[in-house]
């Protein structure tokens, strides 16, 4: 695997990844040369955990089966309760289980948990990204916690054809060493019943910036969770409470158990520069940004609405709202790419006002998976006293 089209890749050395200690702790600092289980990279913030692919595995005395019985088993990781290590093509009564990448991954049964320790900078914020698969539980979900913060992710609902989703989360690092962990809260009666995990990778998000005329933070979307160069998939950037960090900087996401995608211009269609958000849940899901305003001032809220070139198609709609303003953008995809700009004119009510997108139907692909309108490129500015109005072109 080779890392071609990370963010600012500085270098890129492919290496094998000889012997390490079952409770090393990973210094994850801005920059550095990286040794993880499958490459060397030197980035200036896209990190990777050691055997964050599970490709190194437990000894065969450390194996019942597929069961791992030894805490220590899987290298640079500490596991506790019911955990498999599962190669790809693994036959399960009428499932086969797959692997995104690599021969290996690991199932987390009841209240399994896996975990690595890893050295990081306070104060700064992190992004984490993994991969996740369901299996036979019925209401999936994974706790994701870096001390002493926790957030819970819903999997049950699945957003590719292959049954791997990408899953991001975010964290501000209270310590200079912290745990990482990926639990199963799960108690089914099948104890080996519970979700894959594959490819965990972590790197550092930058402050959100505004860019020159823009009061909104990361209007561009250029700042987001990683995403692996060889899933197509995009990564799923799920719901959030409002004082929790989100992996996409300066936004948030409001829903219940519905998430938006995170998607870049080496597998999508994008309206501008290399990242877009892809709305995939309809009204369940929205969207939003809250920013200082003047109440009884005009601001101009511009954006982009298309598709992702990603085979979704049919006549699509986005629900744009500032202040009591609302606007419905229609956009008619053959589902090859394109996109088309929106305009919105407001008044403000208040001093914070929250700018919310959201999908107006849901849509869906050939092969039954859920996707939506892309938008990307939006932008606030005041425009005084002018009279408000609503445009898309």
């Amino acid at each position: 695997m080779i890392l071609a089209k990370c963010k600012r890749c500085l270098a890129l050395v492919v290496v094998l990844f000889v012997g390490v200690a079952a409770r090393v702790v990973f210094s994850v600092t801005d920059g550095e040369l990286l040794l993880c289980s499958f490459i060397t990279v030197t980035l200036d913030h896209i990190l990777c955990l050691r055997n964050g692919n599970f490709e190194h595995g437990p000894d065969k005395s450390q194996l019942n089966g597929t069961v791992v019985t030894g805490r220590y088993a899987i290298p640079n990781w500490e596991i506790s309760g019911f955990v498999e290590y599962i190669g790809s093509g693994h036959k399960e009564q009428d499932m086969i289980l797959a692997v995104p990448q690599g021969a290996y991954a690991v199932r987390l049964g009841n209240d399994a948990t896996i975990r690595q320790r890893i050295s990081v900078t306070r104060h700064m914020y992190y992004s984490i990204t993994f991969c996740a698969a369901r299996t036979c539980a019925q209401a999936e979900k994974l706790n994701v916690s870096v001390t002493p913060e926790s957030g819970v992710l819903p999997i049950q609902t699945v957003y590719t054809s292959t049954g791997w989703d990408s899953y991001s989360w975010a964290f501000k690092a209270r310590h200079s060493t912290v745990w990482l962990s990926i639990h199963n809260p799960g108690v089914e009666e099948n104890p080996a019943c519970g979700p894959l995990i594959d490819l965990v990778a972590i790197m550092t998000l930058p402050p959100p910036h505004r860019t020159k005329g823009n009061m909104l933070r990361n209007g561009d979307f250029e700042e987001g969770p990683y995403i692996f160069p060889n899933t197509p998939w995009g990564v799923l950037v799920p719901p959030m409470d409002e004082d929790v960090h989100c992996p996409l900087p300066g936004w948030m996401v409001m829903s219940s158990t519905k998430v938006v995608k995170y998607v870049d211009s080496a597998h999508h269609e994008v309206p501008r520069g290399a990242y877009a958000v892809e709305l995939v849940a309809g009204r369940e899901c929205a969207l939003l940004q809250e920013v200082a305003t003047v109440a009884g001032r005009r601001y101009r809220l511009l954006f982009s609405v298309g598709d992702a070139g990603n085979g979704c198609n049919g006549s699509m709609a986005v629900d744009a709202y500032a202040a009591r303003a609302t606007l419905k953008v229609p956009y008619e995809s053959r589902g090859t790419g394109g996109h088309k700009r929106a305009e919105l004119v407001f008044a403000a009510v208040a001093n914070r006002t929250r700018v919310v997108f959201h999908s107006s139907n849901h849509h869906m692909k050939s092969d039954g998976t859920l996707c939506g309108p892309v938008v990307d490129d939006v932008s606030l500015v005041s425009v005084g006293k002018h009279t408000a109005r609503r445009l898309f072109m």
